[in-house]
C-alpha cells in the first residue's frame, strides 16, 4: 500500500511539471502584498533535452531543474558444481528517481530514491553552495562521504555489474557537512558524518538504540586527497588517498560494534559467504584507501588498496581487514576514458562510433576478513572478472560480466554455508573439520551476468 502511495505522489509530480512551465510566466498568478508588490519572483523556464536529460533553464541562467533518472535491469546463471545451490533468476538492481536544481546561480539540491526491491530507499539528499570562485563547495545532508574511487564512481559509469568486494569496505551513504576544494591539479575533501538514513532497517535500530538505551548515534571524520601530476584531454595520472575515523554507530544490529559482510558480484546470488558477524566492543574505526589509477585515450586502468583496523576495548585486539583490486579498460571503436577534475573520478564515456562503442574491461580483486590473532574469521575471496560493455548512445548500454569466485574455507556466512568435506565425505559447514586442502576448500563457482541500463 505505502508503494502504491509514492508512485501516486510520483505521477501527480510528474503531471505538474508538464504545466509548470507555462503557469509561472503569469503575472496574475504571482501573490503581491498590499502594496501591490510582488511577494515571489517569477522566471520564464526554456525546456530542453540534453543527452536525453529532461531539463528546464532559465534565461539568465541562474535557474535549473532537471531529472537524472536510471533503471538497471539484471540477470544471472550460475553454475551448477557448487557446494551451496544457487538461483537463477533476474531483477530490478535500480529504480532510481531523482531531481535536481540549481538556484540563485550558486545553490544546488538533490534528491534521490531507489524503488527497486519493492521497497523505498533514500539515497542522496542534499544542499550545496558554490562560491563564486568555483572551486569550492560545502555541502551537507545524506550522501557519500570522500573514501573510495570506486564507491564515489556512479553505478552509471563504474566498468562492472558490481563494484569490487574490497570496495564493500567503504562507509558509502552518510549524514554530514562537507567541504570540496579543487585545482587542475588537485582536489581536497573533509567532512564531519553521523548516521546512515537510507535503509530501514537500520534506521529502525538506531531509533531503538536511542529510545531504549540512550545511545549516542556516532560520528566519523572522513578526508580525502587527489592529486594529478599529468592531466590533458587525453590523459590523466590520478594518485589518491583516503582516510576515516569512525565511532560505532547505532544503525548497526548490536551496539558497539563492527560488521563487514558483502555478497558476490551480484544482487541475485543473496548469499553473503564474506561475513565477520558482529565484532564486539569496539571503540573506534579507522580506516585507509590508496588510489591509483589514469587513462590515455582509450585505455584506462584503475586500482585501489584497502585497510581496516578495528579498535576494541577492554585490551582486547585489534582486528585488521583488508582488501584490492586492480581493473583495467578498453575502448574497441575508438572511445575517449573521460575525468571529472572537480570530483577525482571518471564519468561518461565518448563513443567512438556513431552507433557506439564496445568495451572490454578485466579486473582482480581481493579482500582478507580474517584475523587469525583477533579470532575473527569471516573469510577470504578473490575474484576474476571479464566485462564486456556496448554503448549503444550515452544513455543506453548493455552489460556482460563473466566471474569466477574463490571463496576459502572461512568464508561460511558466519557459519550458516557449506565450505568442504569432513572425514566422512559429507559437506561440513565448519573449517575446521574440511579435508580439502588449502586452495581446494571453500564455495568457488563461476556466474555469468547481464545488465541492461537505461538512463533519463
Amino acid at each position: 500500500m505505502k508503494n502504491k502511495y509514492y508512485a501516486v505522489l510520483v505521477a501527480l509530480f510528474l503531471y505538474n511539471i508538464g504545466t509548470f512551465a507555462q503557469e509561472i510566466k503569469k503575472n496574475d498568478s504571482i501573490p503581491i502584498n498590499q502594496y501591490g508588490q510582488k511577494i515571489v519572483s517569477s522566471l520564464s523556464l526554456n525546456g530542453e533535452a540534453q543527452d536525453g536529460f529532461l531539463k528546464f533553464t532559465s534565461d539568465d541562467k541562474s535557474y535549473s531543474f532537471w531529472f537524472d533518472n536510471r533503471v538497471q535491469f539484471d540477470g544471472g546463471f550460475f553454475s551448477d558444481n557448487t557446494l551451496n545451490l544457487i538461483g537463477n533468476g533476474a531483477t530490478i538492481r535500480r529504480a532510481r528517481f531523482a531531481i535536481k536544481a540549481i538556484m540563485w546561480n550558486n545553490w544546488y539540491a538533490e534528491l534521490d530514491l531507489d524503488f527497486s526491491g519493492s521497497a523505498v530507499e533514500l539515497k542522496d539528499a542534499y544542499i550545496k553552495y558554490t562560491f563564486d570562485s568555483g572551486d569550492l563547495n560545502i555541502k551537507a545532508g545524506h550522501f557519500r562521504e570522500s573514501f573510495g574511487l570506486e564507491t564515489n564512481t556512479t553505478s552509471r559509469y563504474v566498468n562492472f555489474i558490481e563494484r569490487s568486494l574490497a570496495s564493500k569496505l567503504d562507509p558509502s551513504r552518510h549524514l554530514g557537512i562537507q567541504v570540496n576544494h579543487w585545482a587542475e591539479k588537485y582536489v581536497v575533501s573533509g567532512g564531519v558524518h553521523f548516521n546512515t538514513v537510507g535503509d530501514l532497517e537500520e534506521v529502525t535500530f538506531s531509533k531503538d538504540a536511542n529510545k531504549d538505551y540512550g545511545l549516542d548515534e556516532g560520528y566519523a571524520y572522513t578526508g580525502r586527497v587527489v592529486y594529478r601530476p599529468i592531466i590533458d584531454n587525453k590523459k590523466v595520472l590520478h594518485l589518491g588517498f583516503a582516510a576515516t575515523y569512525r565511532t560505532p554507530q547505532t544503525t548497526a544490529e548490536v551496539p558497539n560494534s563492527f560488521r563487514y559482510s558483502t555478497r558476490s558480484y551480484t544482487s541475485i546470488n543473496r548469499k553473503k559467504y564474506i561475513d565477520t558477524d558482529d565484532i564486539l566492543n569496539v571503540d573506534n574505526t579507522n580506516m585507509f584507501d590508496f588510489e591509483l589509477a589514469g587513462s590515455y585515450k582509450g585505455l584506462l586502468f584503475q586500482s585501489e588498496y584497502k585497510i581496516a583496523n578495528v579498535n576494541r576495548i577492554d585490551d582486547l585486539s585489534t582486528v585488521n581487514l583488508n582488501g584490492f583490486y586492480a581493473q583495467v579498460g578498453y575502448l574497441l571503436f575508438g572511445g575517449t576514458y573521460n575525468y571529472n577534475k572537480a570530483e577525482g573520478e571518471f564519468t561518461r564515456i565518448t563513443r567512438g562510433k556513431e552507433y557506439g562503442d564496445l568495451e572490454l574491461a578485466f579486473r582482480y580483486d581481493f579482500v582478507d576478513a580474517n584475523d587469525f590473532d583477533a579470532e575473527i574469521y569471516g573469510g577470504a575471496a578473490e575474484g576474476y572478472t571479464v566485462g564486456l560493455n556496448y554503448h549503444f548512445n550515452p544513455n543506453v548500454k548493455f552489460m556482460v560480466n563473466f566471474v569466477y569466485t574463490n571463496n576459502d574455507r572461512y568464508a561460511n556466512g558466519k557459519g550458516k554455508l557449506y565450505v568442504g568435506h569432513d572425514i566422512n565425505g559429507d559437506l561440513t559447514k565448519d573449517p575446521l573439520d574440511v579435508v580439502e586442502k588449502n586452495g581446494n576448500a571453500g564455495d568457488d563457482f563461476s556466474m555469468v551476468t547481464m545488465r541492461l541500463e537505461i538512463d533519463f
